[in-house]
């Protein structure tokens, strides 16, 4: 507990020489200088009344960078027959959308047209994680927001069941290289995960094994406690490490330890390469913290929007 406090008030910021053409970190210098304040505000106002609120946003946050880049095409609301991201299966369990509109409506009444919702989230993202006891870095801003956001394009996520060379292939199509990979991966410190997640790795797993042979025997234990072959409780599930409201390293001991809830965390050991970078990132949370602040940045440096929002749920 002690390492944990004295990391909680470790900050790393990193500060980023090249953030493309458009993103700066002073876009809003002059436009909207209290920004990152009011953010950071409705984070945390929000993160007192329901710790689950952090997890919520980084994921949200890599969700909507992982389908048109970081351009707050998760935020829009279906219409009609014509069902938005937040309606796909991979987004159905998305939540703490409020917290960006609270963000955005103190926004709007500070410094109207201003600030794209694409930048409130990806300021959110950074934020959830230092509030949890994460880095903090600094984020380049001047993203515009996407007015195209399709529930069918959702497929693109990295699912959980993947395997590496499908994690692999899926963050080389976005720029993102294997220490990106290792490092983002490392989000799932924080969260909670439905048995429809990983119950694939308990229960008729492939022609040979019944259970995934990676997994740790007690953990499978665990596991099937919670999520049965038959009358499973609604909304059953696990958190995804056992600190699942403090950003640390646990995630990566567990790895090691074959505790990894998907497949696609313990996927992460199938090769030299990655293998290394977990076993570095589970001895040393700093170079962890490093690796992840770096990553997030790359991340959500990806853009292809057009507008800034009014209201974050609907297009101008």
């Amino acid at each position: 507990m002690a390492t944990m406090v004295a990391f909680l008030n470790l900050v790393i910021i990193l500060s980023v020489v090249s953030t493309g053409k458009s993103l700066s970190l002073n876009y809003y210098e002059n436009t909207c200088p209290k920004v990152e304040c009011i953010v950071a505000k409705a984070v945390k106002d929000a993160t007192a009344k329901d710790k689950t609120v952090p997890a919520a946003l980084l994921r949200m946050h890599f969700h909507d960078c992982f389908i048109r880049g970081c351009d707050a095409s998760v935020l829009l609301n279906s219409k009609g027959n014509s069902k938005a991201e937040k309606d796909g299966p991979p987004n159905v369990s998305l939540h703490a959308f409020y917290v960006i509109d609270a963000a955005k409506k103190a926004l709007e009444a500070a410094c109207p047209g201003v600030v794209s919702c694409a930048d409130i989230l990806s300021l959110a993202a950074r934020d959830a994680v230092f509030l949890s006891g994460g880095p903090t870095w600094d984020v380049p801003k001047g993203r515009k927001d996407g007015r195209t956001s399709k529930a069918s394009e959702t497929i693109q996520l990295p699912a959980p069941t993947f395997n590496l060379s499908q994690l692999r292939q899926s963050f080389s199509q976005r720029g993102l290289s294997g220490e990106d990979l290792v490092a983002l991966s490392g989000g799932h410190t924080l969260g909670f995960s439905h048995c429809s997640s990983f119950k694939s790795r308990l229960h008729s797993f492939n022609a040979t094994h019944d259970v995934d042979p990676s997994l740790n025997p007690s953990f499978v234990a665990k596991l099937k406690s919670i999520c049965p072959l038959k009358n499973q409780a609604k909304n059953a599930g696990t958190t995804m490490d056992p600190s699942s409201v403090t950003f640390d390293n646990t995630y990566y001991r567990l790895i090691l330890q074959h505790k990894g809830l998907f497949s696609s965390d313990q996927a992460l050991l199938d090769n030299p390469d990655t293998k290394n970078l977990v076993t570095k990132f589970a001895t040393s949370q700093k170079a962890f913290y490093q690796a992840f602040a770096k990553s997030m940045i790359k991340m959500s440096n990806i853009n292809g929007g057009q507008e800034v929002r009014k209201d974050c749920r609907v297009i101008n």
